[in-house]
């Protein structure tokens, strides 16, 4: 029986530094697969060479302008020519069984989307302190984030990503787990593989960088709660939309 296409759809602004790591753990798990990968790489405002790289790595280079990841994502599932749709951030990186063990999940009916588990690609004392609070939240909620699987029919049936500018991400966990309850099915978790998340935000800025935001802007955060944005958006456009370290 012929292997589902798959697509692998990666957000970048300003990735030179990572795409082609990235691109690279992609190509070694489609190898692992076996079946015809395609690899599909956003720019999202790039004024650097990831384009460029992006292509020479055989990638299908499209450009999305928003300032919004969760619009960046959609545009790549939108195109996607796979009955199979992944995403995973250009900064990251993908373990070789992933793709197989995805695919197995989705087309022996056990999962009808899912994500995969978090580990730092090195860690220190306040590293491992992140690592637990993302193991204690994810196993709690079961909104298990990082790499996102699911046949694209079922990204059509939830709108795609939720189009918000933080927790994104968990939104649209959300949105696929009630959507995989309503057809019978579940919402999964890789349990052989896991995402391989970059470090270079705190190896620029220090490994307590979180904690320290937390404390430094509990006002925005709070304010944020109750309706306030305009604070904790420039903090987001800050450590996210504009951060190209």
């Amino acid at each position: 029986m012929k292997k589902p296409l798959v697509t692998v759809v990666i957000p970048a602004h300003n990735e030179e530094r990572y795409v082609e790591r990235c691109i690279g753990s992609v190509r070694k798990a489609a190898a692992r697969y076996g079946g015809e990968v395609e690899v599909i790489v956003v720019c999202n405002r790039c004024t650097d060479r990831t384009a460029e790289l992006a292509e020479a790595c055989g990638a299908r280079v499209l450009y999305n302008e928003e300032r919004c990841i969760a619009g960046v994502r959609n545009t790549g599932i939108r195109a996607a020519e796979g009955s199979i749709v992944m995403t995973i951030d250009c900064d990251n990186r993908m373990t070789e069984g992933t793709i197989k063990e995805a695919v197995y999940l989705l087309t022996t009916g056990r999962a009808a989307a899912g994500g995969a588990p978090i580990r730092f690609e090195r860690y220190s004392f306040p590293l491992w302190l992140n690592d637990l609070m993302c193991r204690v939240s994810f196993g709690i909620t079961g909104l298990w984030c990082g790499i996102f699987w699911a046949e694209k029919r079922t990204f059509e049936a939830v709108g795609g990503f939720a189009e918000l500018k933080a927790m994104e991400d968990a939104a649209t966990a959300k949105k696929l787990k009630a959507y995989a309850k309503s057809i019978g099915s579940s919402y999964g978790v890789l349990r052989h593989n896991h995402l391989i998340n970059s470090t270079r935000k705190y190896d620029d800025l220090g490994d307590w960088l979180y904690f320290k935001l937390m404390a430094k802007n509990a006002g925005t955060l709070i304010k944020a709660a109750f309706g306030d944005r305009k604070g904790l958006d420039r903090l987001l456009d800050e450590m996210f939309y504009d951060y190209n370290g």
